[in-house]
């Protein structure tokens, strides 16, 4: 009978930690610290079907408004690629003359 319970001990064990979520990777607590509650405008976008699906599970997964997840992502891609503002600024310039 112990033979039994240790092997249902066993079981539960290898269940549990099998379940274990990873660890949360850094970038998501820079996600969640980003503050978009003063942003007011809306603009619509379209994403292909799996990016769609992975945007919905996401917010599943981490609790995260996809919102969020887009604002901090344009954020992020726009401080990191300032000539995508240069090349803006030198269309408008060009718009001025």
């Amino acid at each position: 009978m112990n033979e039994i319970k240790s092997l249902a001990d066993q079981l539960r064990n290898n269940i549990h930690q099998q379940g274990k979520p990873p660890p949360e990777p850094e970038i998501l607590e820079k996600i969640r610290k980003y503050d978009n509650r003063d942003h007011k405008s809306l603009m619509h976008i379209r994403f292909d079907r799996d990016t769609l699906k992975l945007l919905g599970q996401f917010k599943m997964a981490t609790g995260v408004d996809v919102t969020k997840l887009v604002a901090f992502s344009v954020h992020q891609l726009l401080e990191q690629h300032p000539e995508i503002k240069t090349l803006v600024k030198h269309y408008i310039q060009q718009l001025n003359l």
